[in-house]
């Protein structure tokens, strides 16, 4: 908040040097004789400084674009690579979910009388915007407390947190959607079902036939497991040791990556960088063209006094401001 007051009365105070300036210059040619042949004298080292400096400027505005367009291009392999780690979750996620693992009933169950309520509505239950999900918590269920499990698995089938219904066809997105990501973020899915598996599974022995998944489904999803990780999964056999990891995995790193990496694909331009572009202009065509153009044409003086002006209280502005705004860009 300082800081942008500081900014904004080294602003006025700029605007106040490049008015007063006008009036002192054009008050000097208008009652000194032959200032205007110094102002046209100085204008040729004039240009050449506003050029020197617009030069350095926009290098550094090339270097800087360039160095942003490749750290956005090894982001954007880095969330790839992830974001294949949540398809295969995703997929693992989809086999299960519709395999015979569940109690008889469950899939009826909460297809029908719960199809429009979502595990982020149960999970912030608080806000009171469900009362579907009051009423799912206030209810005696009879499926061995699977139903959030079910509801669990069912959001990793997401990528819209408003959507109520899985469609036929899962859909794999070239990128995740923000508000999935992060409500996937917010509820940490993945870490009930890496909870169940990993401490209390012996209480979901009934409740969870892993048995009753396919022998070409175990199959597949040990072959994707080793395909998000290799190292991790290598030796695993299909069982609830080898969930907890699967599932600890995905809460742990895989979900968090695809948050970090996406807030770094979606950071904006630095203020620093529009900060130096706006000087640059400024001082092109202040700097340059404006001066160029008098010579060449004999415009007013006027236009290079106004120019002068603009120019010497840029500068006053910058070498007052620049600190806060690095600053800015360094803590961001």
């Amino acid at each position: 908040m300082f800081k942008d007051l500081y900014s904004i009365i080294t602003f006025v105070i700029s605007g106040a040097i490049c008015v007063g300036l006008i009036f002192l210059l054009y008050d000097k040619y208008l009652n000194t004789l032959g200032f205007e042949e110094n102002l046209k004298k100085l204008t040729g080292i004039y240009i050449g400084v506003s050029g020197f400096l617009s030069a350095i400027l926009m290098v550094f505005l090339a270097t800087s674009a360039m160095n942003q367009k490749s750290y956005k291009a090894k982001i954007i392999h880095k969330i790839s690579k992830t974001t294949q780690k949540m398809h295969n979750f995703r997929t693992i996620s989809e086999i299960l979910f519709n395999s015979d693992i569940w109690l008889p009933g469950l899939k009826d169950y909460m297809e029908k009388d719960y199809s429009n309520l979502s595990y982020f509505d149960v999970k912030e239950f608080y806000k009171g915007k469900s009362k579907l999900a009051i009423e799912f918590l206030q209810e005696t269920h009879h499926f061995g407390e699977t139903e959030n499990l079910y509801m669990e698995l069912k959001s990793l089938l997401m990528t819209d947190p408003k959507e109520k219904q899985i469609p036929e066809t899962i859909n794999y997105p070239v990128f995740y959607n923000n508000n999935i990501i992060e409500k996937w973020v917010e509820h940490k899915c993945g870490s009930g079902l890496w909870y169940v598996f990993g401490y209390k599974f012996g209480n979901y022995k009934e409740s969870l036939n892993l048995d009753a998944v396919f022998e070409r489904h175990r199959e597949k999803i040990l072959t994707l497991a080793n395909t998000i990780d290799n190292d991790v999964f290598e030796k695993s056999s299909f069982n609830e040791v080898f969930f907890s990891k699967l599932w600890e995995y995905l809460t742990k790193d895989v979900i968090p990556k695809l948050s970090q990496f996406q807030s770094h694909i979606d950071r904006k331009t630095p203020r620093l960088i529009y900060y130096l572009y706006i000087v640059f202009l400024l001082l092109i065509v202040f700097g340059v063209l404006v001066p160029i153009t008098y010579l060449m044409l004999n415009f007013s003086v006027l236009a290079v006094i106004v120019s002068y002006s603009i120019v010497i209280s840029t500068i006053f502005y910058v070498a007052i401001t620049f600190h806060i705004f690095l600053s800015k860009e360094v803590n961001r």
